[in-house]
């Protein structure tokens, strides 16, 4: 087979066609990204250049990928920047950090925190300390937490505007932004990935808003899930006005950046747990399904872009309704979680969705095992998932601070080995 350029890689391998190897993202977005201190120790393995890495994820404390690490572990996908972050706040001017563990990193010059009252550190939403804080980072810790911060409301009769508040037009500024990006990578030999927010139907990562300053309503995840069960019409009501905006947000955007984005992430919001799942079948089908179709179905009339949806934990028994509303891509296929073994998931699925992730298990293996055991399984998984196409290599979700780094060089080597790749 004729030598792929990346993007024709990924493209070939989202569209159940065998390419001429298995196309690999590391470190390209929020759910396949890679922490700052693994990243500078990446650096350091490959003998690149050292220099602060820039914190474009705060929230996860997401390390930039830049171009001679991609080339270096042969990364076949390219990261479509948002203007903003998880704490409402843009990546600009950037300005330098030390970490509580010795790291000097560039961060927004809106990165703001405090010491908290009983350790580490908080961080402001909006780079504004007159607000609550938003985010907690423990000392040991290496990302920060979500601070709570629902406000006490009438539980019989909750106010639909305050849960509605974060969902508005998007800002001509965050457009032009956008199509900057679009204009950037428009040659790029590598593909594209995205996400443009606003369209997470009930992510639990969003619900408690640590980019808004004061959010109102149910924020507490607890009361939210609660809510799926007690008040599933208020939810419907909050998903119906999302999905409004949503879609006419995408429209938006799909004029200012067109098809460069080669996949777009529509939803991350968590289905799963280790051993079961956060809600039943028929409450997906009630509350889900029905507006994840009217997405898709937007988004594949109206464009080119190859749909994800972001869920971890055990999927297995949404898997078939994925693909009925219309998702292309399913990440980061958590082969940990009960009911997730990746033969049977590629034998009863692989034909009808892609996967992109489940490369390693990173809860033991990658953290825990030795380099020969991340080698062995990673190639074992390979030869699971690479078959017919479906498949794009990456980590079950992102590659975390404290990884062995040889550990890491063994799954790039692993990888490398099995693309026949020196």
């Amino acid at each position: 087979m004729e030598k792929l350029s990346s993007r024709e890689r990924v493209a070939r391998a989202l569209s159940h066609r065998q390419p001429d190897r298995v196309p690999v993202d590391f470190g390209n977005s929020s759910w396949t990204g890679i922490h700052a201190r693994a990243v500078e120790a990446l650096r350091d393995l490959y003998g690149l250049p050292q220099r602060p890495i820039k914190v474009w994820e705060p929230y996860q404390f997401l390390g930039e990928v830049d171009d001679d690490l991609l080339d270096a572990m042969g990364v076949d996908t390219v990261r479509f920047q948002s203007p903003g972050t998880s704490f409402g706040f843009r990546n600009e001017n950037w300005k330098e950090f030390k970490t509580w563990w010795g790291q000097t990193v560039l961060v927004s010059e809106h990165f703001l925190t405090a010491p908290h009252p009983d350790n580490g550190l908080v961080i402001f939403p909006e780079g504004d300390t007159t607000a609550p804080p938003s985010g907690h980072m423990p000392m040991g810790s290496y990302f920060f937490d979500t601070i709570i911060r629902q406000e006490p409301f009438d539980a019989d009769n909750p106010r639909l505007a305050d849960n509605l508040e974060e969902f508005s037009p998007i800002a001509d500024d965050d457009l032009r932004f956008l199509a900057a990006e679009a204009k950037r990578l428009a040659d790029s030999a590598r593909a594209p990935i995205a996400g443009f927010g606003g369209t997470a139907l009930g992510d639990i990562f969003a619900v408690p808003a640590p980019w808004m300053k004061r959010p109102r309503g149910i924020r507490d995840i607890g009361e939210w899930y609660m809510s799926l069960v007690t008040r599933p019409d208020f939810v419907e009501r909050i998903f119906d006005y999302q999905l409004e905006v949503g879609i006419e947000n995408l429209t938006r955007v799909h004029q200012a950046v067109g098809d460069v984005p080669l996949t777009v992430q529509l939803c991350g919001a968590d289905f799963g747990t280790q051993e079961s799942q956060f809600c039943s079948l028929a409450t997906f089908k009630k509350l889900w399904a029905p507006r994840y179709k009217k997405l898709n179905a937007w988004v594949h009339e109206h464009t080119n872009w190859k749909t994800m949806k972001h869920s971890c934990g055990s999927v297995r028994v949404f898997i078939d309704q994925f693909i009925d509303c219309g998702f292309d891509v399913l990440n980061p296929v958590q082969i940990s979680a009960k009911d997730m073994d990746p033969k049977a998931l590629k034998r009863d699925f692989g034909d009808r969705i892609a996967f992109w992730g489940g490369g390693i298990d990173t809860q033991r293996t990658l953290p825990y095992g030795t380099p020969a055991q991340v080698r062995e399984e990673a190639l074992r998984l390979l030869d699971i998932f690479a078959p017919g196409g479906g498949y794009v290599f990456n980590t079950v979700h992102n590659v975390m601070a404290n990884i062995p780094v040889a550990n890491l060089a063994a799954l790039i080597a692993a990888v490398k080995e099995f693309n026949g790749v020196r």
